[in-house]
């Protein structure tokens, strides 16, 4: 038997880098730490609105959603048409007032005068105050976003009216700015405020500060921007900055639907980058369509999830527009927000003003050791599948310095952001392959030594079921904590405040879940003969020519064809956004192992890749067929590769995402060694027949 030699100075690096690449996720793991406060926040208008469906007082809603835990409430821009179903401003179009002065309708001799002087024209819009704050407030606004031009102020029997230059319907929806009506209620409830203002139509440096100026002594906890621009896109961004820097706000930005990244809002990230991410924090609300349709549990146990794997900060918590059984619709929504609140603190959070991450991005030098190792594990890997790049160990250690250098430059000159990506790649596609390769090896030469060292009969005879069990999951284990490596680099070559927040993202996952099984599968043909177990040491190459001139039976296609098509199921179901929807069964039983387990595992680890390890050690120590090894080790290779692909979702923190590949390794190998109880009784049950 040729052995495959592992090139110790190659090992050496690859440990080194493994040391630099810990250190950096215990400096994530820090980070992630102080980074556990989040702000519960309801829409004011939606508190509004219950009052007044339940017939109670405002000011006695607010006391009791305030004891929910509730910590902001959201205030938006005020328009007229809301305005107006407040009664506190009043706006008509000049058709509709001359109409009612024409049908006899208007009965105010003050307007009809000023009719008859000529001064209402038909296609302007008339303003009116019935609350002189929300008035003088919208004056203020009106005159911001069309300019004085276009508001003319004048008095109709001491009473002031605004005439405005505008299309009815358009002026109806305008945004006004932020109510001070509205933020004054807030405050006074003890409620901190989530400005949500919209952009200004051809926006003025004037405009910028108008909204700053109006949130000045208010208890501001973030500002998310409604729409699809921030304040000040796209000439006055730096203003924005300024305004930001100088009050130190906290700027929201919104979690896409899919999970994936943010709402789009134009000069987002370029105003992310000058306040610095450090000032920046990810809110999340169940879409609008999507809640209705939830439990009160279900999306209770959302918050819980969403905060602790999507690094959300801001909560912005919609109203059940339907009561439970028995309850009324007050009390089914402080349920919900109390429930939300008790949740997330039993799961460690605190309350106030959503916290954000340090400004943080790990030594050059710590990351170049770790892009270096990656280097050394991919030079490592091709002298595992090469016997003659194998046996020149100095060409191996030449390859290694030309790559390490190239690859470790950009990254030690602050640079080298697609060297680290290509590194974080190779991280979730070498290693679990690279711990595969290494158990084949193990167990090559347990084999050669059964076959020519003659301890077939001494194997067959200790070899019990329970020691066959605990052989197997131990080798689960120690090839685990190797694959573990590959996340450890995977998180070192990403790591820090871009990724976080999710700016940055990795991609290319479902690529890693392709590759490691390539990769295996290339070290496997070098290593086994899958045509005739008789033969050794054919090329992979050959074995390959010899299986495609095999003939196929139709029955053996067809379950080529299932293959396949798991095959294509497990990658469309892989990766950030899901390709396929997930079953109820499915969901069901996730449910259920977030409620067994600190983090939910992968079904891929527990229910496949982790017991099909356990079952190909077994089948190589009982000497299966090849043919069965082979599936058995892409099986395992695929649990292997997703404990590693796990941590790039980066957003997800660092311990939870570890807790996860822990909680898959055990209960797989428990469900591997059931397995193997079942294979030896059919095994006996096979001989007596």
């Amino acid at each position: 038997m040729k052995k495959f030699a592992y090139n110790r100075t190659l090992i050496i690096v690859i440990c080194v880098g493994l040391f630099a690449a810990l250190i950096i996720a215990g400096q994530r793991f820090f980070v992630e730490s102080e980074n556990m406060q989040v702000d519960l926040a309801v829409d004011y208008q939606s508190i509004v609105d219950l009052a007044e469906r339940e017939g109670l007082e405002l000011d006695d809603v607010l006391k009791q959603v305030k004891e929910t835990g509730i910590t902001s409430l959201a205030v938006y821009d005020s328009t007229l048409e809301k305005l107006g179903r407040a009664g506190k401003v009043f706006t008509l179009a000049g058709s509709d007032i001359l109409g009612n002065y024409q049908s006899g309708t208007l009965n105010n001799e003050l307007w009809r005068q000023t009719i008859e002087f000529d001064l209402i024209a038909p296609n302007r819009v008339y303003v009116i105050g019935g609350d002189l704050e929300s008035y003088l407030d919208t004056k203020e606004a009106l005159i911001q976003r069309l300019g004085e031009a276009r508001v003319k102020v004048f008095a109709v029997g001491g009473i002031e009216v605004l005439e405005v230059k505008a299309q009815f319907g358009d002026l109806m929806k305008m945004p006004l700015g932020l109510p001070r009506d509205e933020m004054n209620k807030a405050r006074a409830a003890g409620f901190n405020i989530l400005a949500r203002p919209k952009n200004f139509t051809k926006c003025t440096a004037e405009n910028v500060q108008f909204f700053f100026d109006r949130i000045e002594h208010y208890p501001i906890s973030e500002i998310v921007f409604d729409g699809s621009e921030v304040l000040g896109a796209s000439n006055f961004l730096d203003l924005t900055a300024n305004n930001f820097t100088r009050r130190k706000l906290t700027f929201g930005v919104i979690e896409h639907f899919t999970q994936l990244k943010f709402y789009p809002q134009l000069g987002m990230e370029y105003l992310a980058e000058t306040i610095g991410k450090d000032r920046v924090a990810r809110l999340y609300a169940i879409p609008k369509d999507e809640q209705p349709k939830l439990e009160m549990g279900a999306a209770i146990n959302r918050w819980s999830t969403t905060d602790r794997e999507r690094n959300i900060r801001i909560n912005l918590l919609r109203i059940y527009e339907k009561p439970e059984p028995e309850t009324t619709l007050l009390e089914t929504n402080l349920k919900y927000f109390r429930a939300v609140h008790d949740v997330l603190e039993k799961d460690g959070f605190s309350f106030g003003k959503a916290s954000t991450f340090d400004n943080y991005y790990p030594n050059v030098i710590l990351r170049a050791l770790v892009i270096i190792g990656v280097v050394a594990a991919g030079v490592l890997y091709l002298s595992l599948i090469s016997r003659r790049f194998n046996r020149n160990r100095k060409f191996q250690l030449q390859l290694f310095a030309i790559l390490a250098i190239i690859a470790a430059a950009p990254v030690l000159m602050g640079a080298g952001g697609k060297v680290r990506l290509l590194a974080a790649f190779m991280s979730a596609s070498l290693f679990p392959a690279l711990a595969i390769i290494w158990q084949l090896d193990l167990l090559r030469v347990i084999q050669y030594k059964i076959r020519v060292q003659n301890r077939a009969m001494r194997l067959k005879q200790n070899l019990s079921t329970l020691r066959l069990i605990c052989i197997s999951v131990f080798a689960l284990i120690v090839t685990g904590a190797m694959s573990m490596a590959g996340a450890a680099y995977l998180s070192g070559a990403l790591s820090d405040v871009s990724y976080f927040l999710e700016f940055e993202i990795f991609r290319g996952i479902k690529l890693t879940f392709i590759l490691p099984l390539v990769l295996v599968a290339v070290a496997f043909l070098q290593r086994f003969n899958l045509v005739d177990e008789v033969r050794q040491n054919v090329p992979a190459t050959q074995q390959i020519k010899e299986l495609l001139d095999k003939s196929v039976s139709v029955k053996a296609l067809l379950a080529l064809m299932i293959v396949l098509g798991a095959f294509v199921v497990l990658i469309a179901r892989s990766g950030h956004t899901s390709g396929m929807p997930v079953s109820g069964l499915e969901i069901k039983i996730r449910n259920m192992l977030e409620q067994l387990f600190y983090a939910r595992p992968r079904s891929k680890e527990i229910f496949f890749g982790h017991p099909a390890f356990v079952l190909m050690i077994a089948a190589f120590l009982k000497k299966f067929p090849k043919s069965i090894c082979f599936a058995l080790v892409m099986a395992a290779t695929i649990g292997q590769g997703s404990m590693v692909e796990t941590f790039a979702h980066m957003r997800t923190p660092i311990f939870m995402s570890f807790m996860r590949g822990l909680d898959g390794l055990i209960p797989g190998a428990i469900i591997g060694a059931v397995l193997i109880v079942f294979l030896q009784i059919f095994s006996r049950q096979l001989k007596k027949e």
